[in-house]
């Protein structure tokens, strides 16, 4: 199996990070990414998560709100590059795929969408 430290899968998650396009970034508001190694076991295999309140549907209300959290989880990445016999290189892929695809929820776009855009 593929070896990757936390530190070297965190250092993934931000080089995905620092590759969307910094309009994009410029718009995203009161949003932390983090990195956990498992999901909540009710969903092993996860390999992100988004909880907050997207951006499309924030009105005046919106304030004083703990951010929104993205969660990038390594072990079922692992696994799944693992299962899939691939190397550093897909990891880097899966990991880009998961931060746009969590990233995009913030700004309110679904699973139904982002599957059509091949970030499902």
């Amino acid at each position: 199996m593929l070896e990757m430290t936390r530190e070297e899968f965190e250092e993934l998650v931000a080089q995905a990070l620092d590759r969307i396009p910094p309009e994009l970034t410029r718009l995203m508001d009161n949003v932390a990414v983090f990195v956990e190694d498992e999901p909540p076991a009710e969903d092993p295999e996860l390999l992100g998560l988004y909880e907050g309140t997207p951006l499309t549907e924030r009105g005046e209300w919106y304030a004083g709100v703990l951010p929104d959290r993205i969660t990038i989880y390594r072990g079922p990445t692992m696994r799944m590059v693992a299962r899939e016999d691939g190397d550093r290189d897909l990891v880097v892929e899966e990991v880009e795929i998961t931060v746009v695809h969590e990233i995009a929820h913030h700004f309110g776009i679904d699973d139904d969408r982002l599957h059509a855009l091949g970030y499902g």
